[in-house]
């Protein structure tokens, strides 16, 4: 059976661990609230009603692509465009590119970020796998303007950081949505799991503090993972109507 990624990329190894997608998840939230396209995220009025499930099905459909066959990943891809379809027809108006490209390229930089962090410092053969997988995504959906390798994408990436982010009343509002629908503790874990995974330039529009208290906390959580008792503490930190989705997740 032919894969959409290969049995031994290392994007499956990223994507088919749950503590590393609590981490991009997290950074992703972080990001997509600073979106200058952040206005298209709330015209279904999902997101703000329920931000959690809006975020946890795009890693959903991420992973539905990476762990899928050629055929089935494509179809997916196809879905998400169509949706998107959709959304642009009820509101007359067309999704602008670059905010298209802005969530491969973060989920392309997440993964790299959160995995290192968690794990090992990757290669650049394993950076440069994690951008194709992306970038195919990309040119499924028609995309115009993708970047042609990893290091135009770095140039692209930086390009789209200095432009593309804004911190508004939509970021503030969908901050005050994590806060309610996480409550104060594991919010303020979020935070702390943006901090330490967002690129400086993020960190900077956002109030994440600047004590990564979090970081010894992930440390121990290291040494607890050899004695393999590490998934207690990571599922006592989990959203109750989340938990089964993400344990389900651990599949590498």
């Amino acid at each position: 059976m032919e894969y959409f990624v290969s049995e031994e990329s290392i994007v499956r190894k990223i994507w088919g661990k749950a503590d590393t997608i609590l981490f991009i998840f997290a950074a992703a939230a972080a990001e997509f609230a600073l979106n200058k396209a952040v206005d298209w995220l709330y015209f279904t009025g999902r997101l703000p009603a329920d931000p959690l499930g809006r975020l946890f099905s795009t890693v959903e459909y991420s992973r539905q692509i990476i762990f899928s066959d050629q055929e089935s990943a494509l179809k997916a891809i196809d879905r998400i465009t169509a949706i998107h379809k959709g959304v642009e027809n009820s509101r007359g108006a067309q999704i602008p590119d670059w905010a298209y490209r802005d969530v491969l390229f973060l989920l392309i930089d997440l993964s790299i970020r959160s995995y290192e962090l968690l794990e090992r410092k990757l290669t650049q053969a394993e950076k440069g796998q994690t951008f194709m997988v992306f970038n195919r995504v990309g040119q499924r959906m028609g995309l115009t303007g993708l970047p042609k390798n990893y290091f135009e994408y770095l140039d692209m990436r930086e390009e789209h950081l200095q432009h593309n982010l804004v911190c508004g009343e939509l970021t503030l509002d969908l901050y005050r949505q994590y806060k309610k629908h996480l409550g104060v503790s594991r919010y303020a874990v979020l935070k702390q799991a943006q901090l330490l995974v967002v690129p400086p330039l993020v960190g900077r529009h956002l109030p994440l503090g600047k004590l990564p208290w979090l970081l010894p906390v992930i440390w121990a959580y290291k040494f607890l993972r050899m004695l393999k008792v590490e998934t207690f503490l990571r599922n006592a930190l989990l959203p109750v109507a989340y938990k089964a989705q993400i344990i389900s997740m651990d599949n590498a």
